[in-house]
């Protein structure tokens, strides 16, 4: 496991955070918020990432014919709009 940690630091209220498994927020109006690998704001552009590293894992999917067959069956499926009385 590596010891580096996502760290944010939020402009409005100068207050940094690290990353940990429990969602920790700055508590200004801003509302910075970081989780394990998340990362939100009422404004993005006052957040600052000081230091990061995110593993991104890369998995690549096989689809079955059967899943082929059926995401094509799902695509073309049409849109059934209902026609409501208004009183």
């Amino acid at each position: 496991m590596n010891s580096k940690r996502l760290k944010v630091f939020c402009k409005n209220c100068a207050v940094e955070l690290t990353a940990s498994t429990k969602v920790k927020s700055c508590g200004c109006s801003n509302m910075t918020t970081i989780s394990t690998d998340r990362i939100s704001a009422t404004d993005l552009s006052l957040v600052v990432i000081t230091q990061g590293e995110l593993a991104v894992e890369e998995t690549i999917v096989q689809l079955t014919n059967e899943d082929r067959e059926w995401q094509e069956e799902r695509r073309q499926r049409k849109v059934r709009r209902l026609d409501f009385e208004v009183r």
